[in-house]
């Protein structure tokens, strides 16, 4: 029997179902319904019983997106047309001069998707944006202020503007190339098309007055983002893979003595008795007394999260039970469970409570769940259920976060942990997005790609050639959603380059000092739908676009001259008020955008500039970031685990603006909040006439505070 339900809630539920909705084949126009304010759904044809969705469970949070007001539904409807033959479903969105698309998957190259096509496909990144990717979700945002998910768990192929029509509204100028040289090998398109091999396709419509809202609404529409436990957005450390109880220990005393923070240490395969495929017990000779350890490092208030990967051994204790319930394929000689089978996930999620949750883990690194063709089970398995293996490619990675996610809810426990795959409706899951691929700049390009598609992304840190780019990588970390080293391999350490040790402590310490203003940013995402790490294009006041340059002809790398696009992909927003800025390998400087309004150097106080494009020389040691006009950010002081004690607050307001700041709190371990155990303090600088400024602070009536004392220092940076 498949799990396959969505507890639908809140006070604007409209009783509307899409099966009751008429789309004629013959005329080619969709049909919409609207559900909530700016939320429109659609269905063509006869869509699968298995989408993306209808396998995962989430709380949409329909009075959130009624407090953001109505919204139109934005382009002219006749305008979205499909087509249906040979079993496929054909979509087509108009495309305007000069909009732009963004989103359609985890890219690391690219951020506006316009003339590009892909095929949207979970696999592991390649390291071209072709489609394959560990999260293609198959959701696109218009910079006209509306967006659309196909809900559909197939590959989906995609031309964006590239596809010239005979019947366009808006057709190309016909060149000739011999004699033109205005000739284009990629002519103007004013169509957005989809290719679908299925019978029909759910669509459900997003819009709003900004990208933010439509990105917003898709977010709370899959039951807003996650709220993690405080302790995740402290920092990790992954051990190598073979390390046994005593040596993690050593490792713990290590990062003592250097005084540099740990919340969760990440065991690796060697946890385990046996790993590809896996046995989810642990190695009796590495780890004699696993309860020992874990209440060794909970009470130094550092948890455990550990690795795995789908594939379980046949020396498995659970491999008996869980074998009739496995595909016809294997991953590494390991069996692999059918997870849309109810039975395949209680037997699969008791055997996890036994051998590890009930002994305190923490969270799990879920791995290989993504593909590479070589490993993954290909498209020609069969699954008990009858799902297409196609079908479970796409959803694999979100049905194992569906599962861990359930798993720790019925404890009332939070947890917090890594995938490898991901698709639509797993915004709310607490996983995080990481692989093997290893370039710094696209790692900063698929941050921000995460922030449209409803997935969060890390840039760990496994290596690196100098010091210099060890520290650039460190100090990027340490503002992505999870802080990590991962070890696994070669053992390295935060203080491996020692003659960046300082600079590297600093940039951990930061990230520990920000964890009140992170965590309200995470509240915002749970209850707002804000991404906490968002592309610049999704910040108001910000209009810089991509340009593009004409391509220099080469008869051998570049025979129809292709035009090459320069973006701004290097640069990102982390909650209300920062602006992150990376540097790279190998540079001194670099050119920052600045939105509208007046920008201030975090570290200073003073102003850099306003809604324009500067450079900055930071030196070695800091990581520009720049704080908005009246920017509140709260901080604690300088601690290297985060415990149960309740901390001053230091509060730095920037500029000369007038601002409020809410700052949020809980007993950042369980889903109590979800019951109205939460609190916020609203911070409020008050300027006078002659400059001068005054800070305050008001707590919610009625609420307790778990981790902060009372105790607000006011540091007014701008001088």
């Amino acid at each position: 029997m498949k799990t396959r339900h969505m507890v639908w809630m809140g006070a604007l539920l409209l009783l509307v179902s899409g099966c009751e909705q008429r789309n004629d084949a013959d005329s080619g126009y969709a049909q919409w319904t609207q559900e909530v304010p700016g939320v429109w759904k659609s269905r063509v044809g006869v869509p699968d019983k298995v989408t993306l969705t209808s396998e995962l469970t989430f709380t949409p949070k329909l009075d959130a997106i009624g407090e953001m007001g109505e919204a139109d539904f934005p382009i002219e409807q006749t305008e979205i047309r499909f087509e249906q033959t040979d079993g496929k479903t054909y979509l087509r969105f108009p495309l305007d001069e000069g909009e732009q698309i963004y989103g359609l998957g985890l890219n690391f190259k690219t951020v506006e998707q316009r003339k590009r096509i892909m095929r949207l496909h979970v696999d592991h990144y390649g390291g071209k944006d072709d489609g394959r990717t560990h999260a293609p979700v198959p959701f696109f945002v218009s910079s006209k202020g509306y967006g659309v998910l196909l809900n559909v768990a197939r590959y989906v192929d995609v031309y964006c503007g590239t596809g010239v029509r005979k019947d366009s509204k808006h057709p190309p100028v016909v060149r000739d190339r011999t004699t033109d040289p205005k000739w284009s090998a990629q002519p103007y398109s004013d169509n957005l098309e989809f290719l679908i091999p299925a019978d029909g396709v759910e669509m459900v419509l997003f819009a709003g007055k900004t990208m933010l809202d439509v990105v917003r609404r898709f977010n709370l529409y899959h039951g807003g983002g996650v709220l993690p436990p405080k302790w995740g957005l402290g920092f990790w450390h992954r051990v190598p893979t073979r390390y046994t109880d005593q040596q993690v220990k050593e490792e713990v005393q290590e990062f003592k003595e250097h005084r540099f923070p740990l919340s969760v240490v990440g065991l690796e395969p060697g946890w385990q008795s046996r790993a590809y495929p896996c046995t989810y017990e642990w190695d009796n000779t590495r780890f004699p007394q696993p309860q020992q350890l874990i209440d060794t490092l909970a009470a130094q208030h550092i948890r455990v999260n550990l690795w795995m990967n789908p594939g379980i051994s046949p020396e498995s204790s659970v491999y008996p039970d869980i074998e009739p319930f496995t595909a016809s394929h294997t991953e590494w000689c390991g069996a692999i469970p059918d997870y849309t089978i109810r039975e395949a996930q209680d037997i699969m999620c008791r055997h996890w409570t036994k051998h590890q949750l009930d002994l305190g883990v923490s969270g799990y690194k879920m791995d290989e769940n993504d593909g590479n063709d070589s490993w993954i089970f290909p498209d020609v398995a069969t699954f008990p259920s009858g799902t297409s293996a196609e079908q479970m490619r796409q959803i694999y990675g979100s049905l194992m976060q569906h599962m861990l996610t359930n798993l720790y809810r019925q404890r009332n426990q939070r947890t917090y942990g890594l995938v490898r795959a991901g698709n639509a409706g797993t915004v709310s899951y607490p996983f995080v997005i990481y692989n093997d691929y290893y370039n710094h700049r696209d790692f900063i390009t698929a941050l921000i790609n995460s922030s449209y598609i409803g997935v969060l992304w890390t840039p760990e840190v496994r290596s690196s050639a100098t010091a210099e780019e060890w520290l650039r990588r460190m100090q990027t970390v340490c503002f992505a959603p999870i802080a990590m080293l991962n070890a696994w391999s070669d053992g390295t350490k935060p203080w491996s380059f020692p003659e960046v040790e300082r600079q590297v402590n600093d940039a951990a310490m930061l990230r520990m000092q920000l964890i009140p203003y992170l965590y309200s940013t995470y509240a915002d995402y749970c209850f707002r739908g804000i991404p906490p790490t968002r592309a610049m294009n999704l910040e108001e006041g910000y209009a810089t676009n991509s340009v593009e340059e004409a391509g220099v002809l080469d008869t051998t790398k570049n025979p129809y001259a292709l035009a090459v696009k320069r973006e701004s992909k290097d640069q990102f927003m982390v909650g209300e008020n920062l602006l992150v800025a990376p540097l790279f390998a190998g540079e001194t400087e670099r050119k920052v955008v600045l939105p509208q309004g007046r920008w201030y150097d975090f570290y200073t106080g003073e102003l850099v500039g306003e809604g324009e494009i500067i450079t900055v020389a930071p030196g070695l040691d800091k990581i520009p970031v720049f704080v908005k006009d009246g920017g509140i950010i709260p901080m604690f002081a300088p601690a290297t685990t985060i415990d149960d004690t309740k901390r001053a607050l230091v509060v730095r307001h920037y500029g000369t603006k007038a601002s409020t700041y809410r700052l949020y709190d809980d007993d950042g371990e369980t889903y109590n909040y979800e019951q109205g155990e939460y609190a916020y303090v609203t911070f409020k600088v008050e300027v006078d006439a002659d400059g001068t400024r005054h800070g305050s602070a008001e707590q919610t009536t009625g609420t307790r505070l778990w981790s902060y004392n009372g105790a607000y220092d006011f540091q007014f940076m701008t001088k």
